[in-house]
């Protein structure tokens, strides 16, 4: 049987990063910067959109764009990719 965390809360930035906390204590740090000029992510690339609409959806990272939940219209993260970053250490709000 295979294991994976569960991503249990991200928290979004105001500088493009997001906090993602995994149900095993492991917490990691992604940055959208290098992607937000790309199609896909340039609708999350003003920054009261990134924050607002950040979330988890289809148990990954998401930005919920279209205000609905609806999982076939948000843009995730693969959460492998997420997990195979380095660990971040904690930040402070």
């Amino acid at each position: 049987m295979y294991y994976f965390p569960e991503i249990v809360q991200v928290i979004a930035h105001e500088d493009f990063t997001v906090s993602v906390y995994f149900s095993d204590g492991k917490i990691v740090l992604y940055d959208i910067k290098p992607f937000l000029h790309t199609e896909v992510f340039s609708k999350i690339s003003d920054i009261n959109i990134f924050m607002e609409s950040c979330t988890i959806l289809n148990d990954t990272l998401a930005w919920d764009i279209v205000g609905d939940r609806n999982e076939s219209k948000c843009i995730d993260i693969d959460p492998d990719t997420l997990y195979n970053l380095p660990e971040s250490v904690e930040r402070i709000a």
